[in-house]
């Protein structure tokens, strides 16, 4: 009979449970493991939901012939829904302490983002944005809440900080209401004084301090929300092209629209994630323009879906406008996308001027692509992924230049 090892014993001193509620205090920059919380994910999805709702409503005023005023009224649905996340994610990130408070004030943040959802159609039809201003009400106001929780353990500048940011939420949210008591031609202006206004506030905030928030973490942090914006984008074009499969028969007509889609987002997710951001991410100056600049990466990305939809749509004959402009709704997003990604991202691991041409041109191309008719959207998605390909040769022939040059070098 052969001996086994003895079992390993137990702890002399088991973990002890943590009380509901602790105090609110600043997380350290440099924690080992730090990943996202299942609460962080579930607010995630929560969020795409707003978004998804929005798409639905682009889809409609594009295919109607009414383009400018469906991005308009897009782009300052997305920037609500946007902000209030961008806000959550980089507080969470410096102040998660998950006690029962913390998910509670959390959780209705969630319902706030519902509640801006349910407005989202009414304020693209009707011009209507009480619903879409209270949900944000919701939104800000628990935010805010947050952030006099975390002055109350706060001591000096990391104090006034807190408040700042609170009085900051405060004062923007009633700024806000212009969308409601405000002539229809005025919104737009609101909208441009008050995002302004808004994105101005952690700039003053955190003059004199700045939150621990860490850069490993709000790289996955962005990095999940851009694949489940791009599921999301994947699950309507799905979703356009079963529907119109089903009411028109139109297999031969969808089939290149599907796969030029599919090509385009699965580049998309390749392009971002080809490289580790959070080594950029170093103090503010860099944080800052790197995260407002995702406005554009995420509106984009669920635009392309919102973009194939119309393609779709046109192509059984159900939308209002050209095959051009229909194409357009799908090669403008992506080419933004693509831009804002090399701009944001990718420029900062580039080696050479070949490589940081790769998606600029890429982008000018897509854009080509928007006047070959019928063939516009697969067109795009072979651009795209010959994008892909070339960013990965120029990477491996680079990293093969470099491998007889250290050998070289260790061999002296």
């Amino acid at each position: 009979m052969t001996s086994s090892s003895p079992p390993a014993p137990a702890s002399q001193h088991p973990p002890k449970p943590l009380r509901p509620l602790r105090r609110l205090t600043a997380r350290g920059r440099d924690e080992a493991h730090r990943v996202a919380t299942p609460l962080e994910l579930f607010f995630d999805l929560c969020f795409v939901v707003a978004i998804a709702q929005a798409g639905v409503e682009l889809v409609h005023a594009v295919a109607a012939g009414h383009a400018g005023e469906g991005v308009l009224n897009y782009a300052m649905q997305f920037f609500a829904i946007w902000w209030a996340w961008m806000n959550f994610t980089w507080f969470s990130s410096a102040y998660d302490n998950d006690d029962v408070l913390y998910r509670v004030v959390t959780l209705v943040q969630i319902a706030g983002v519902l509640v801006l959802a349910a407005g989202i159609s009414r304020a693209f039809t009707e011009h209507d944005y009480l619903v879409v201003w209270l949900g944000y009400v919701i939104m800000r106001l628990a935010m805010a809440a947050q952030w006099l929780r975390a002055a109350r353990w706060a001591h000096g500048a990391e104090r006034t900080m807190a408040l700042r940011y609170a009085g900051g939420v405060l004062l923007c949210m009633v700024g806000w209401l212009g969308l409601v008591v405000l002539p229809v031609h005025a919104r737009a202006w609101v909208f441009l004084v008050m995002a302004i206004a808004e994105m101005c506030v952690p700039l003053y905030a955190e003059k004199a301090y700045t939150t621990s928030w860490h850069p490993h973490h709000i790289a996955e942090r962005y990095g999940l929300f851009t694949i489940i914006v791009l599921g999301e984008t994947i699950a309507a074009a799905t979703a356009a092209v079963k529907s119109a499969v089903a009411e028109h028969d139109a297999l031969s007509e969808l089939l290149p629209i599907a796969a030029g889609g599919l090509l385009i987002v699965f580049s998309a997710w390749w392009i971002y994630f080809v490289v580790p951001i959070h080594g950029h991410l170093r103090s503010n100056r860099e944080s800052f323009l790197w995260g407002y600049g995702h406005y554009l990466i995420f509106a984009s990305a669920a635009s392309i879906g919102a973009g194939i939809e119309v393609a779709v749509e046109e192509a059984v004959g159900k939308a209002h406008i050209s095959t051009t402009a229909a194409s357009a709704a799908v090669t403008v997003p992506t080419a933004l996308y693509l831009l804002t990604v090399w701009a944001l991202h990718s420029r900062h691991f580039k080696v050479g001027l070949a490589q940081q041409l790769v998606l600029p041109v890429t982008a000018l191309l897509v854009v080509c692509c928007t006047f070959l008719g019928d063939w516009a959207v697969p067109a795009a998605g072979i651009v795209s992924a010959l994008a892909v390909a070339a960013g990965t040769a120029l990477t491996s022939r680079a990293a093969g230049r470099e491998r007889p040059a250290e050998a070289t070098a260790a061999a002296s």
